[in-house]
């Protein structure tokens, strides 16, 4: 497909205030799927507030998001405070479909705060972390019901992925995106936590899951529980 071709038809009639356009997703990593969507960033000079919307064009479903220059730099803040970069790898990936003078600029800050990782966790935001994460690998590591061990894990599988990234000060995801990033951080540890979880959703044995959450602990401190305290005065 001529994506250019494609969307700026699609652009020009339904953004006529546009003055820049991306395509970003799956379909510029050449990972895109029969059901993947087609992600389209739409500046416009004056916009007040983004917002994101999704619809079907020509058979296809699209997601647009659509920003001016201003709000796009509020949201790589905010995306890299909460440590989850979805706006700058978008932008990072992306193919120019219209260009702009001020694209450069944005695509050049997108990968270099991805290069930069997010906003350290402070102390005490790492160590309530790490309680919270001791707490779920405890449940998980005693519970004797199934299907609330498959409640649990199904917590604990993201959780651990987010705590070994940010307390090591790198970027997370959401979904598919979670192994991903820790794939990009370490492949032994994406690799044998995937190992580890299909161990125990195939025949309830938790102990590799237990031990390799257990070493992403070890070296911020491992489980915490005493001494922990939250919101006292």
């Amino acid at each position: 497909m001529e994506w250019c071709d494609w969307i700026m038809p699609l652009v020009s009639s339904r953004y006529p205030n546009h003055c820049a356009v991306l395509l970003a997703g799956s379909h510029t990593r050449g990972q895109a799927t029969a059901q993947s969507d087609v992600d389209v960033i739409i500046f416009e000079a004056s916009r007040g507030q983004a917002y994101r919307e999704s619809f079907i064009h020509d058979g296809v479903p699209v997601e647009a998001f659509v920003h001016s220059f201003e709000t796009i730099a509020h949201f790589f803040e905010s995306d890299r405070e909460r440590g989850r970069p979805s706006l700058q790898r978008m932008i990072a990936d992306s193919w120019t479909i219209e260009d702009h003078p001020n694209l450069a600029s944005i695509r050049q800050e997108a990968v270099q705060q991805l290069a930069d990782g997010p906003i350290a966790w402070t102390t005490s935001e790492q160590e309530r972390a790490r309680y919270f994460l001791s707490d779920v690998l405890d449940d998980f590591e005693s519970v004797t019901n199934r299907a609330e061990g498959l409640a649990i894990a199904s917590r604990l599988y993201e959780q651990s992925i987010e705590f070994v990234l940010r307390a090591n000060r790198r970027f997370i995801g959401q979904g598919k995106w979670a192994i991903r990033a820790l794939a990009e951080f370490d492949e032994d540890y994406a690799s044998r936590h995937t190992l580890a979880f299909e161990l125990y959703y195939q025949s309830d044995d938790r102990r590799e899951v237990v031990a390799l959450v257990d070493d992403y602990l070890a070296p911020f401190g491992g489980r915490y529980f005493d001494g922990f305290t939250l919101g006292k005065r």
